[in-house]
């Protein structure tokens, strides 16, 4: 068993928190515990461990060679999204500066507040150093190697697609999202970006009828200054963490969306992020504001080419949520993870943060995490407003060498505010999958209420899975559930489908689906139909 350390800093992306930490172990294989917290000024950590094998029983052990080796060949299936598409595209020249910063502000056409932005940020970030707390392992990015701004030569007309390079349309039609008038999606706008620029938006007009704006964060600086300007950086400031204050300098692209009161936005509305150039980094800025008695659904999805090379992910959400207003946020992160001997693959570093300012609001992230060499998130919900609701389901895959560093804050400053986290970690090959939490709950919110349920999954002998759950309660009347379990699939439970006539894939497809569908179930239809074959997919070869 491993102990937390009360030095060690719990959150730099989003946040530190620095109270006094006490430890905690959970016991290990195959269990579960629970703790109920509902007196002030509780502070816990704990960490949580993988089993150690366990020995197989007599019936099983001689199935074992085979079921080994059919389990070693279930996580194999080639990564269907890592072709590289050939387009004439305009990059600026790797490094970065201040000179950088200002390139990408002239050639989006930036009004000057907007530059004065992004080189206040890039300050900061001067006076900062990569963080290194986590449990993720990888030699430190060299920023200087990377190139901040590539785009497609070709840009498309205003409302017109007329102009677009086929191939970038191609593009998107190979992965299932296409953006022609004849094949788009009915139901769902999608804002399509590719390396640094959004290459189109569908559906605008449509859901301007209804006075939602959904549009590239870009064109929203442009077209709409006085709402961007207010909301840009309150949830997520420059100064936050040394990746937001990056982005904050750097980032070229990524979704607006504004949600007029009183309306339910009339369809799902999606961000598709596409990494194509092999030396470029893709710094993403997304903005959502659901106004009074608002509600909208967010779907986001992301690919990128299959390099020998690591390539840096490093984004900004923000989610700003007003009085009986809701946001759904659903992601599947598909990123490459890299070969089967951990070469190359994204370092996905985001900052996602939602805001519940408004009384009776309600922000729910939903993430599935399949890709990315190494993975470093924490969406998160503060609750600001009284009877507020904050929500974060997650299942993260880890396998061969990937590494996931990820989890969720809850922060309750409300009275009557709940907050609801079900995290799943699914550890297969060698890979290593932390889940990482925070429920703080301040002296002024009385009658708050967070549940939390965290249990991991292992597949093989090498793969690691470990827990940090801290639990801070400041007011009296405050209330926290806790429980975390860690088990396995091994060589018994498989010999017990065996006997019933089940094979092996199935058998995994199974009991994976079962673990996961609390999670499943709160993805939109447009996700969740998609979910079972998708970590199926995942997990060939890898079991073992």
């Amino acid at each position: 068993m491993a102990a937390a350390s009360a030095s060690t800093p719990l959150f730099s992306p989003p946040c530190a928190a620095t109270a006094k930490l006490g430890a905690a172990a959970f016991p290990s294989h195959g269990s579960r515990r629970r703790a109920g917290a509902r007196r002030g000024r509780l502070s816990v950590v704990a960490v949580q461990t993988g089993p150690q094998k366990p020995s197989p029983s007599s019936s099983s052990s001689t199935a074992a060679g085979t079921e080994s080796e059919t389990l070693q060949n279930l996580l194999k299936r080639e990564y269907k999204y890592g072709f590289v598409s050939d387009f004439e595209s305009f990059s600026i020249p790797k490094g970065l500066s201040e000179a950088t910063v200002r390139r990408i502000s002239e050639l989006k056409a930036e009004p000057s507040w907007m530059l004065d932005f992004r080189l206040a940020a890039y300050r900061r970030f001067l006076t900062m150093v990569q963080p290194t707390w986590s449990d993720n392992v990888y030699e430190p990015v060299d920023l200087q190697s990377i190139c901040y701004y590539s785009a497609p030569k070709t840009k498309p007309k205003l409302n017109s697609l007329d102009e677009v390079d086929p191939e970038l349309l191609n593009t998107f039609d190979r992965l299932g999202i296409p953006l022609s008038e004849q094949k788009r999606l009915a139901n769902v706008a999608v804002d399509a970006v590719i390396d640094s620029t959004s290459i189109a938006t569908t559906h605008r007009e449509e859901l301007m009828k209804k006075g939602v704006i959904f549009c590239s964060i870009s064109e929203a600086i442009r077209e709409y200054p006085d709402l961007v300007k207010r909301y840009l950086g309150s949830v997520v400031p420059p100064a936050d963490n040394y990746y937001a204050a990056l982005n904050s300098a750097v980032f070229s692209d990524g979704s607006f969306c504004y949600v007029p009161k009183d309306t339910v936005c009339p369809m799902e509305i999606s961000t598709y992020f596409r990494i194509n150039d092999k030396e470029t980094g893709q710094f993403e800025r997304t903005l959502i504001v659901a106004d009074e008695r608002s509600t909208v659904s967010y779907l986001e999805g992301c690919t990128a080419p299959a390099y020998d090379s690591n390539q840096l992910h490093a984004a900004v959400v923000e989610l700003v949520c007003e009085e009986q207003a809701e946001i759904k946020y659903s992601t599947v992160q598909n990123w490459y993870s890299g070969d089967e001997e951990g070469k190359g693959g994204i370092y996905n570093f985001v900052t996602k943060r939602g805001r519940c300012k408004g009384r009776a609001s309600k922000i729910s992230w939903t993430q599935v995490e399949t890709g990315s060499a190494i993975t470093w998130k924490y969406p998160s919900v503060e609750l600001l407003g009284d009877d507020t609701v904050g929500e974060f389901y997650s299942v993260a895959l880890t396998k061969d060498y990937q590494q996931a560093d990820t989890g969720t804050k809850m922060i309750h400053k409300g009275k009557n505010s709940r907050s609801r986290i079900i995290s799943k970690g699914i550890s297969a090959g060698k890979s290593r999958n932390c889940y990482r939490g925070l429920v703080q709950i301040n002296s002024g919110a009385e009658n708050a209420y967070n549940s939390s349920q965290c249990d991991s999954l292992l597949i093989g002998d090498n793969a690691a899975a470990n827990t940090y759950p801290t639990i801070q309660v400041g007011c009296i009347s405050g209330r926290v559930e806790h429980e975390a379990s860690t088990s396995k699939i091994g060589e018994d439970q498989l010999f017990y489908f065996q006997q019933r006539g089940i094979d092996h894939e199935k058998a995994v497809a199974a009991m994976i689906g079962g673990f996961c569908r609390a999670v499943f179930e709160n993805l939109p239809y447009e996700f969740a139909h998609e979910m079972d074959a998708l970590m199926n997919l995942k997990l060939e070869g890898s079991v073992g």
